[in-house]
């Protein structure tokens, strides 16, 4: 088997190795939030090399691509716009919490935070 047809796979997991790395190393809550978005990013790289075909062409049946011959698969393009679209949504819904957290105590050094209390 051919060893670069590993290659975004192991791109895909070096990615997301970086991202958790930047994850644990982080003293940033905005950079907790950067990482989170890197590692999230894997899965997208993930997903597409899932769904590419080298021969394969789009979806679309006509006279110079007749039924049968072969096509990508278009749920897992739809799967990585979702996934795009999910990750900003979080990555904002993180970033907010972060600024309320940072008007409340004008710290985003997750370590010196104290639990919240009443």
């Amino acid at each position: 088997m051919n060893v670069l047809a590993y290659l975004p796979y192991a791109v895909s997991f070096w990615i997301f190795a970086m991202g958790c790395y930047g994850l644990v190393r982080c003293r940033n809550l905005i950079a907790a939030v950067l990482a989170l978005a890197v590692a999230q990013s894997s899965t997208y790289v993930l997903l597409l090399s899932i769904g590419f075909h080298k021969q394969a062409g789009a979806p679309i049946f006509s006279p110079t691509n007749p039924v049968g011959s072969p096509a990508v698969d278009p749920i897992v393009q739809a799967l990585t716009l979702t996934d795009i679209v999910v990750g900003a949504t979080v990555s904002a819904l993180i970033l907010a919490l972060s600024i309320q957290i940072h008007r409340r105590t004008s710290c985003i050094d997750p370590e010196r935070l104290s639990p919240m209390s009443e």
